[in-house]
């Protein structure tokens, strides 16, 4: 049975982004189409896959970094995104990456963003990634990874490095 589904990539530790493209690529290397909303990072550079891979970026960083209200305009900026690739039949895989983050600090509320995804095209596959995902959008998913840091180069004083952490 072809049926979209909905993965939950959640918890402390990193990879969550990075499974999501991971699974982009796979879709894309099925000749499908994939869309990506990134909420509170900066702009990712696109490469050449655009046309069977598209990435939109919302927002200035780290949360902290940014004011409470100017995060909640963006965040309201990316969701209008989402929504729009939430009805559209043409993307085979979305990606509403670190959307956990915008429900932790109540930028959108759960259960619009359960009701959109109840609403989408049938055989449209979803991954939401974050730390903390609320419970219910965990009952409603098909499939949840919790990522654990068991060890991390922060802990030595290693800072981020490019094409690791971002």
């Amino acid at each position: 049975m072809n049926k979209g589904l909905i993965l939950v990539f959640t918890g402390d530790g990193k990879g969550k982004t990075t499974a999501a493209m991971g699974c982009a690529l796979r879709m894309i290397s099925h000749g499908k189409r994939a869309g990506m909303v990134q909420f509170f990072k900066l702009r990712t550079p696109n490469s050449g896959l655009r046309t069977k891979f598209k990435v939109w970026s919302f927002g200035g960083g780290f949360t902290w970094r940014v004011a409470r209200d100017e995060n909640a305009k963006v965040v309201q900026k990316a969701w209008k995104k989402c929504r729009k690739l939430l009805k559209d039949p043409k993307y085979d895989l979305v990606i509403l990456d670190e959307i956990h983050i915008a429900l932790k600090y109540k930028f959108l509320t759960t259960a619009e963003v359960i009701k959109v995804l109840k609403r989408r095209p049938a055989r449209q596959h979803v991954i939401l990634t974050g730390r903390g995902a609320p419970q219910a959008v965990i009952r409603l998913a098909d499939l949840v990874t919790e990522m654990k840091c068991v060890k991390h180069p922060f802990q030595c004083g290693i800072p981020a490095q490019p094409g690791i952490e971002f």
